[in-house]
């Protein structure tokens, strides 16, 4: 049985075949606190996605929308010493990846 906890969706996995390659979505199992979270495997490739909004409305005449995009140099089997030198700040492939996954949702969103 898939635990859940108040407040918070229950957990849901989906699983399908895609080129001949198993896609599972994971769904309100990670990331708890944040407001949803779904986790993607397809192949040997893993993305965790989140997404967190605010229970207030925001007074603005813009939408507030960030796009982060991380690649852990961990997960790659990068390892240098300390914090800074192991994460770093972003690298452009990371801002151009943000910023391509930015563009075409922000439309989606109604106006006002």
């Amino acid at each position: 049985m898939p635990d859940a906890t108040p407040n918070t969706p229950q957990a849901h996995r989906y699983e399908t075949q895609v080129a001949g390659r198993p896609l599972v979505l994971e769904a309100g199992k990670y990331a708890k606190q944040a407001s949803g979270s779904v986790l993607v495997r397809y192949g040997d490739t893993v993305v965790l996605a989140t997404a967190q909004a605010s229970e207030e409305p925001i007074e603005a005449d813009f939408l507030p929308l960030t796009v982060e995009f991380e690649e852990r140099h961990y997960a790659v089997g990068k390892i240098p010493g300390s914090f800074m030198r192991r994460e770093g700040r972003p690298g452009e492939k990371a801002i151009l990846s943000a910023r391509m996954t930015d563009r075409p949702i922000r439309p989606l969103f109604p106006k006002g």
